[in-house]
């Protein structure tokens, strides 16, 4: 009765499985339209919170165990008791971690093997691309420890972000898929595997192909007709030669320089080194012809032999079958271990299996009687009740074809003179957005825009602080132009510019605008609110209508009123300016909130009129100006992209050119006007002779107390010197002492993070006192050569050496 009521299970679970939890054909947390009135510019992390993922539609697979799971977490439970018992001093192992349920699962049902459908994800390389390029990388909580979570590669999928053990199970499930015999390991690496950290790697981009030699077949023929007679210069060959040999020397001295770089940028010294937890995925050799084992950093995507040396050691490896404890010595990294699984010596199995790894390549006669013993193994283990490993409790993973598109490209950028940090763009509405720091010539801020070419749909933001004017963002397109203003004096936030249109289109950047420019149809400010000023004095909208030679004026609203004051003005004509000046009635409309007298006299609504006609020719010119300013930008990006150039700090001697022939310049001016003489040697007497004033001749007395307060002046500056080390030393002794007792007092309430702090500070404190012991060490041991030495000095001196040598 218990096994079928464990098969009814299995077929239930396999009909939840079938119903797959598919990835969405559109893509999740993407814009796919950008405001051209709204820029949101987004963090370098953005923080997910996992806590908040929707689980109610997943299967029932992942909220409960089956009866076979069960058994497997008391077998693995059992198995990490013997292992704690056997090996005190190693690390607990990663066996059943909580999966997005909040239910315990063993690792290697987490596993599950899928082949898709697609040509590029039936290589490893494809695959591993394809990892690393669609999921985004989070560090792990604690980088001593693995994680207290692993999450079903759907879910993974789905949300598109993990840490390094949820990159490797998926990457794992598709080499398995595929048909390698790969396995996901958890162990140690440096922490540029670990944290992602390239910038000691060279660009992929400036990688050079290897060149494939193209061999020339010859055939001899007595038949053929002979070929002319080399016309070509000799001297001709010999010059190119020379150039050729010049641009190698070139080189060279690249190459030498970027030696010297590379010395210079070698890591620093990480003191968790050997102890940070890193996940990355394991390929054997026997099938899908791979010749030897090797690692795949499941972050990058890049293949490693398995003697890399930023993999400092493993302590477990498993699959979808078992799982594999390594009983190896780590202590050179993984550069001496043994993937030969099957050696119950270095590897320690959970469960009893026939289905050992491949090592070597087999023939297709001798895969197929493997096979049949296997069967036949497999029958006989089924009669004797032993004990498989569950089918995985994660639901067929299934990726979109638009899953596998390029959605969106991020690139990042550092030390640029144009100070661009990053460029989005956008595959769909084919938008790129560069984002600035704060610097540029213009004080340019974001940029996006679909073309260069002016005239055309795009948005700049703007850092206002380094502008007059106050301008935050400016929003384009062929018939518009939108200003956006912050902190003005005028009170002005908002300018509306709409164009007409005109005949000829122009099309180089950096052209005239006065020059067939665009037609100004209507002009549009919008102020905030003046305190100063009465309400219906205010302007909170001014708009100049062009074509129709009117100004229109809405102030802002008073207290406790629902409508605002007007003024309409209406141009006059060409005609009626050249009979009479004299304001009409006419000429204004207008319309006084809360009262029905006109208070205003016809000479003050026509000085009005003509301030206001002197703001629209200022405002024309400044709309002219905007448009030139935007083909200015536009111009200085294309040269700044043309030409890129870094910035180098002045104390970077090795990259700073200029600050180098600076510094060459002022030297050789230097030595221009100071001429450099010959180095003489310190004269130790000199203070004490000026003490008995310098005299041309000295007492046999004189010298003996010259010399005796010189050594005894010296051996003092020794023994002052030697102290102030010791007082170090001491200090550093007692403060390694007081944290020491610290963390004995208060180790049982430290978490896992906090103690590897202290370990990290312990270990830096240990090493400043075993530089200043050594400092300390030499100070004693040179103090007597160095006084012998100045004793010698003095007794050969000149000065000294005739009543000295009868001494």
């Amino acid at each position: 009765m218990e096994v079928l009521e464990e098969n009814d299970e299995e077929e239930q679970r396999e009909e939840e499985l079938m119903k797959a939890l598919e990835i969405s054909d559109e893509p999740h947390n993407i814009e796919t339209k950008l405001s051209v009135d709204q820029v949101f510019v987004p963090s370098d992390v953005s923080d997910f919170d996992w806590s908040s993922i929707d689980i109610s539609q997943l299967p029932s697979s992942y909220k409960t165990n089956s009866p076979r799971e069960k058994k497997l977490l008391r077998i693995a439970d059992h198995y990490l008791q013997q292992y704690t018992h056997l090996c005190p001093d190693r690390k607990p192992l990663f066996l059943y971690p909580v999966n997005e349920c909040g239910i315990k699962k063993f690792v290697s049902t987490t596993v599950r093997p899928t082949l898709l459908p697609y040509t590029e994800l039936y290589h490893w390389d494809g695959c591993a691309s394809f990892v690393c390029d669609y999921l985004t990388m989070e560090p792990l909580k604690s980088p001593l420890i693995p994680p207290s979570l692993l999450y079903s590669p759907t879910t993974i999928l789905k949300y598109q972000r993990g840490n390094c053990f949820d990159f490797s199970v998926l990457l794992c499930s598709m080499l398995i898929g595929a048909g390698y015999d790969a396995y996901c390991v958890n162990g140690y690496a440096t922490h540029d595997i670990c944290s992602l950290d390239e910038t000691l790697e060279v660009c992929p981009l400036l990688r050079k192909p290897q060149e494939v030699p193209k061999e020339i077949m010859k055939k001899s023929n007595k038949y053929r007709v002979k070929s002319s007679p080399d016309m070509q210069s000799k001297f001709e060959l010999q010059q190119e030669a020379k150039k050729k040999a010049e641009t190698e020397a070139t080189h060279k001295n690249e190459e030498r320089g970027e030696e010297k770089v590379t010395e210079v940028e070698k890591p620093t010294h990480d003191p968790l080194y050997g102890l940070r937890v890193h996940a990355w995925v394991l390929v054997l050799s026997g099938k899908r012809e791979v010749p030897e084992p090797f690692f795949i950093n499941p972050f990058t995507g890049n293949s490693h032999s398995t003697m890399d040396e930023h993999f400092l050691g493993i302590e477990s490896v498993w699959n979808h079958k078992n799982y594999w404890v390594n009983m190896q010595d780590c202590r050179n990294g993984c550069k001496d271990l043994i993937f030969d699984l099957g050696d119950t010596v270095r590897w320690e199995i959970m469960l009893s299996e026939t289905d050992k790894p491949l090592q070597v390549l087999l023939d297709a006669e001798e895969e197929n009687e493997l096979f049949d013993r296997n069967m036949d193994d497999t029958e006989e283990e089924e009669e004797d009740t032993s004990f498989a490993m569950p089918p995985s409790w994660v639901a067929p993973i299934q990726i979109s074809p638009r899953g596998t598109e390029v959605v969106e490209v991020r690139e990042w950028f550092k030390n640029r003179e144009d100070m661009l940090d990053m460029r989005e763009l956008n595959k769909q509405t084919q938008l790129t957005t560069e984002y600035f720091s704060p610097g540029h010539l213009l004080g340019l801020k974001v940029h996006i825009y679909k073309s260069m070419e002016p005239e055309t749909e795009r948005v700049m933001e703007f850092y206002n602080e380094a502008r007059v004017d106050g301008l935050q963002k400016r929003a384009e397109n062929a018939s518009e132009i939108k200003e956006y203003f912050v902190g003005r004096d005028d009170f002005k936030y908002f300018q509306h510019t709409e164009f007409g249109k005109r005949g000829k289109k122009i099309s180089v950047a950096g052209a005239r605008t006065d020059i067939n420019s665009r037609p100004i149809v209507q002009m549009k400010e919008c102020f905030h609110r003046n305190l100063e000023k009465p309400a219906d004095e205010d302007v909170a909208e001014r708009v100049f209508l062009i074509t129709e030679e009117m100004i229109h004026l809405t102030y802002h609203l008073k207290d406790k009123y629902i409508t605002a004051s007007k003024k309409d003005f209406f141009k006059p004509t060409e005609n009626y300016r050249k009979q009479s000046e004299i304001m009409t009635p006419e000429m204004c409309i207008t319309y006084q909130a809360g009262s029905s007298v006109k208070d205003k006299k016809l000479l003050h609504l026509y000085k009005l009129l003509q301030e206001l006609a002197e703001e629209e020719k200022q405002l024309k010119q400044q709309v002219r100006q905007s448009e030139a300013e935007v083909l200015n930008i536009l111009k200085i990006r294309e040269n700044e992209e043309a030409d890129i150039k870094l910035t180098v700090s002045i104390y970077n001697t090795e990259r700073n050119e200029k600050r180098k022939q600076q510094y060459e310049a002022t030297k050789n001016a230097m030595e221009d006007e100071f001429p450099v003489h010959e180095e003489q040697d310190l004269d130790y007497l000199a203070p004490f002779l000026i003490q008995i004033g310098h005299p041309e001749k000295m007492t046999k007395g004189q010298v003996l107390r010259l010399r005796d307060d010189c050594l005894t002046d010296f051996k003092n500056r020794l023994i002052a010197k030697a102290n102030i080390i010791q007082a170090r030393f001491e200090k550093e002794v007692e403060e390694l002492k007081k944290k020491n007792q610290q963390f004995q007092e208060n180790q049982s309430q430290l978490s896992r993070e906090e103690e590897a702090v202290f370990l990290a500070d312990y270990s830096e404190t240990m090493f400043c006192i075993h530089i200043v012991a050594l400092r300390l060490n030499r100070e004693k041991q040179t103090a007597p050569q160095k006084y012998l030495a100045l004793e010698e000095k003095l007794r050969k001196d000149p000065r000294l050496a005739v009543h000295l040598s009868h001494a």
